[in-house]
């Protein structure tokens, strides 16, 4: 018996071994110029950070010849991040404290990916926490926490034709280190979608509002630029852009089930918008802020639906 669990033992290891050596040679894989971005020192980086994300809507359109508009905004929502990473794979853990006091019911995940030539930003959203107000013609209501249900998707793809010089996980999951100041054109697609709806608790609250319901869907494709600023060994400042035209669009506005939709194929754009601070204090600890912004600009005579969702963050970690 000894005997055998001294073989499991050593199979387990020799396991654990040949992972790590595929994963250090993943890691260490050079397709970059090393005279503008390098891996850092060590393989284990740790990270505490502190989000907050928000998110706007403006909705219009005339329905049953009443011309509605809507303007609403979720509660900010404030979280604590532990997070790991280990030869690039990384892993974290949120806490909101609100959550935990029950003083906040809604839901968010973010799931992001960052590589030399490709980085993509996605997000779902529940909230019940939109309020605001829903002005239809001489009349305005006043929207509450609970009055509305949120669920929407945003989803952002950049491609960095300039990969070998500059790199977006220098300034966003810092996984590289960027040694000099480089920039890159991107070509990018950018996906808005999700539902807004009236609940049992407004109907409960206001027997007599209206019952609403507002679609979104908008899929963009199109090109920007970003750079990254080295400012003498120890800053690092981003900025990127990426305007996309939308090729398809699904906006629908509904009252009281008559429903008015938006023109599938009209010229309209998304913005995604990127920006970061790295300080690094020596080679192995650092801090950062961040931002990440998704803004739809729409023009349309029947029904109009602008999503402004940003996210900011701030970073501290180690690399060991």
């Amino acid at each position: 018996m000894a005997i055998e669990a001294q073989a499991q033992k050593l199979d387990q290891r020799q396991r654990r071994e040949r992972m790590d050596s595929i994963l250090a040679a993943r890691y260490y894989r050079i397709p970059y110029d090393t005279n503008y971005v390098v891996r850092p020192e060590g393989t284990l980086t740790l990270k505490v950070r502190l989000n907050q994300t928000g998110n706007d809507f403006h909705a219009k359109g005339t329905v049953n010849d009443i011309y509605s508009k809507a303007d609403l905004s979720t509660s900010h929502k404030t979280t604590v991040s532990i997070g790991a990473s280990y030869r690039g794979i990384s892993a974290s853990l949120s806490l909101n404290p609100a959550k935990m006091s029950g003083a906040y019911k809604d839901y968010e995940l973010n799931l992001n990916y960052y590589s030399s030539r490709i980085s993509l930003d996605f997000s779902y959203q529940r909230s019940e926490t939109l309020a605001g107000d829903i002005d239809r013609g001489d009349q305005l209501q006043s929207m509450e926490s609970g009055d509305l249900t949120l669920k929407v998707i945003n989803l952002a793809g950049y491609y960095a034709f300039n990969h070998r010089r500059f790199s977006f996980p220098a300034a966003f999951n810092h996984s590289y280190i960027q040694r000099r100041s480089a920039g890159s054109w991107l070509a990018g697609i950018s996906y808005q979608g999700g539902t807004i709806e009236t609940t049992e608790v407004l109907k409960t609250r206001k027997p007599n509002a209206p019952d609403i319901s507002i679609d979104i869907g908008h899929i963009g494709i199109g090109g920007g630029y970003g750079h990254n600023w080295v400012l003498g060994k120890k800053w690092l400042l981003h900025f990127s852009i990426l305007p996309t035209a939308v090729v398809y669009n699904r906006n629908n506005f509904t009252v009281n089930g008559e429903r008015k939709r938006g023109k599938r194929m009209r010229f309209n754009m998304i913005f995604n918008e990127r920006a970061a601070i790295v300080y690094n204090f020596s080679p192995r600890y650092f801090a950062s802020a961040t931002m990440v912004m998704n803004n739809s600009v729409f023009d349309d005579n029947i029904v109009v639906v602008n999503q402004n969702k940003w996210r900011a963050r701030a970073s501290f970690g180690v690399r060991l």
